[in-house]
């Protein structure tokens, strides 16, 4: 079935950006394929990254670990949301390990799964998940993969920084573990102090900068392409769109996108956003609707109906048009894309 919209995937990109993670942290790095790998596919995010040499995955869920299918014998897959009271079963027929963050996850896996490995997530900071410092006798027992935390303001010079690394690293002296992992994509930017065994970027490997010191360094990973559902010519005093909130100061031409909030192109683009042909600039001319956006194509004589244009997707100008953090943006990209 024809689909008029594209998600372009650049593997090499994907890939360049891990090794350049790697390099910059100085120790094992691993990959965030949750959110079915930020949004491009985990299959393909996997895939691409075990051939660049990456062993380490990390999902949120039980059913997310299960969709990435085989792996390496030498691949592991942790899942950071743990094990909850549904999840046993599921837990117990797979091979990944869960990432046990509360005292009642820690008592469940004891008794379902008692001396079967497990990785464990401490709170040094971030108050989300994890067993918090008056908590960690009740780690007694357990066979520890990897100790993890998770920085709450990596992408920010915070003074939590350093705080969260200084409680980690005490924690990480007094927690018999094999590993110790506290930086993700913006940790690792902070230096190698924060590096300790296993890194575990996720944003930057999709073509985020988390902070300045990784623009130059990160590539575009995800190319979003629409097709043109038609071309017209909007009179001078004429509107587009919902809202009527541009009027056409003379005749313009327009082309509507077979694109909208839908899929993740966020209303936040209205007015901001723009496509891309043959070197052309093709600004957003109204409101994004759910389905349609409409695109100024007047620098694009050629345009006609069925033909495609490339969006705007680098990720942090992206983020200033829309007012949506990256995240979002890789994350919110829709079912309604082929990906390849």
């Amino acid at each position: 079935m024809h689909r008029p919209l594209r998600l372009r995937i650049d593997t090499a990109a994907l890939a360049a950006n891990w090794r350049w993670l790697a390099d910059r942290s100085g120790t094992a790095c691993g990959a965030a394929v949750k959110a079915d790998g930020y949004g491009i596919g985990s299959r393909l995010a996997v895939d691409t990254l075990v051939t660049a040499g990456c062993r380490d995955f990390f999902v949120a869920t039980w059913d997310e670990a299960d969709r990435l299918g085989p792996l390496p014998e030498d691949a592991s897959v942790s899942i950071l949301h743990g094990v909850g009271p549904d999840d046993i079963s599921a837990a117990l027929a797979s091979t990944a390990r869960p990432v046990l963050s509360s005292i009642e996850q820690v008592a469940r896996w004891k008794q379902v799964a008692p001396g079967r490995t497990c990785d464990l997530m401490v709170d040094t900071g971030m108050n989300r998940l994890g067993l918090r410092p008056e908590q960690l006798a009740a780690a007694d027992g357990l066979h520890i993969d990897t100790l993890m935390s998770h920085l709450a303001c990596a992408d920010q010079d915070h003074p939590l920084n350093d705080t969260q690394l200084a409680r980690f690293q005490g924690i990480a002296a007094a927690i018999p573990a094999r590993r110790a992992s506290l930086a993700n994509s913006a940790g690792i930017c902070l230096g190698r102090d924060y590096s300790f065994d296993l890194v575990r970027p996720g944003l930057a490997l999709y073509g985020g900068s988390p902070r300045a010191e990784a623009v130059g360094h990160i590539a575009q990973v995800a190319f979003p392409q629409a097709q043109i559902v038609q071309r017209r010519i909007v009179p001078a005093g004429e509107s587009i769109g919902y809202g009527a909130t541009f009027v056409a100061a003379a005749e313009t031409q327009v082309a509507i996108l077979n694109l909208g909030y839908a899929d993740g192109y966020w209303r936040g683009f209205s007015g901001t956003g723009s496509a891309t042909h043959d070197g052309a600039t093709l600004p957003i001319v109204g409101r994004v609707s759910m389905d349609l956006i409409a695109i100024d194509c007047g620098a694009a004589p050629a345009l006609r109906e069925g033909d495609w244009v490339d969006i705007a997707y680098d990720l942090p100008t992206a983020s200033a048009a829309s007012g949506m953090s990256q995240y979002e943006l890789l994350t919110g990209l829709g079912g309604r894309f082929d990906r390849d």
